[in-house]
């Protein structure tokens, strides 16, 4: 039976997106579900072997990408993204049986729940102190263990430890969602398609025009970059890595020359190329109108009057 690891504990949206994965046929029947501590922890387990995958979150349409897994994917040795997932994101207030939300004076959230949540906390409880919990499950976790009043969790959470809801399907945003992926040691990339997405890691050579190159070579061939981000090195001021999502797979013969122009002059890191959960930008163009061309014109035919 294949070990996944998760951002847990158990209760957590990442294992609700590790059970959509499974239900939809991604993994081959039942798994073995190992809790980790963060995304970086649950990445750790693939990369030291002790697990086959791990699903972790990457993107939240509310906050946008999830830094610690990014930051976790872009060093130590390569891992590849195979498959991805989108789940509604709302949250359930949970407490200890017999508290009212006018007894909350603390409450715990995980950061990126927090900032999804501001705004109801602000005007439903506004004198509530706001703690930092380690996941949406670890909120309600401590308020199971005393250590606070409520927590910004997951119903199913509040459920396993014993908790009432003290309010049902909180957001700030209405459709807000968070995209999940499966993560897994280098392997054969999956088969294209025709609605995928591929995303990489660039370390660009410091010098003037190196972002604007890099740019070019989507924007010249037609590919739709749909996520452009920055983060630190970490070594030292004025270094960056970007991480850019474009729309299509690596087979696509613009997607994979643009990959190769970019690597001959920077360092390209592969994060994968993966079935899309949801339909969003433009196809690359296609070359086979091109490459019947050029066979023609190589093989001494009259290439016509077009």
């Amino acid at each position: 039976m294949p070990r996944i690891a998760y951002f847990g504990p158990s209760g957590t949206f990442t294992e609700m997106a590790l059970a959509q994965f499974e239900s939809s046929g991604v993994l081959a029947g039942a798994v073995e579900r190992v809790a980790a501590s963060s995304p970086p922890a649950a990445l750790a387990l693939v990369r030291d072997g002790s697990v086959d995958g791990a699903v972790v979150p990457i993107e939240s349409s509310v906050e946008g990408p999830v830094r610690p897994t990014l930051d976790a994917l872009a060093v130590g040795e390569r891992l590849q993204i195979m498959a991805e997932t989108e789940l509604d994101v709302s949250f359930t207030i949970v407490g200890r049986p017999g508290t009212t939300l006018g007894d909350v004076r603390t409450i715990r959230a995980y950061p990126v729940a927090e900032a999804q949540v501001r705004e109801w906390i602000e005007s439903t409880l506004p004198d509530a102190a706001v703690e930092s919990a380690s996941s949406n499950a670890g909120a309600a976790e401590d308020v199971a263990a005393g250590r606070a009043d409520a927590g910004v969790s997951t119903a199913l959470a509040g459920e396993r430890l014993g908790l009432v809801a003290l309010a049902s399907d909180v957001a700030d945003f209405a459709g807000a969602r968070t995209r999940f992926v499966l993560v897994t040691r280098p392997a054969p990339v999956p088969p294209a398609t025709g609605s995928d997405r591929t995303s990489v890691v660039l370390q660009l050579n410091h010098e003037p025009g190196s972002l604007v190159g890099a740019m070019s070579e989507f924007a010249t061939r037609g590919i739709d970059l749909t996520r452009i981000e920055s983060r630190p090195t970490r070594i030292e001021f004025g270094t960056y890595r970007f991480y850019l999502d474009c729309t299509g797979h690596i087979e696509d013969s613009a997607v994979a020359e643009a990959l190769k122009a970019l690597h001959r002059k920077h360092t390209v890191r592969f994060l994968g190329s993966w079935p899309a959960a949801t339909d969003g930008g433009k196809r690359p163009p296609s070359d086979d109108e091109a490459n019947d061309w050029l066979q023609r014109i190589v093989a001494g035919e009259n290439e016509g009057t077009n």
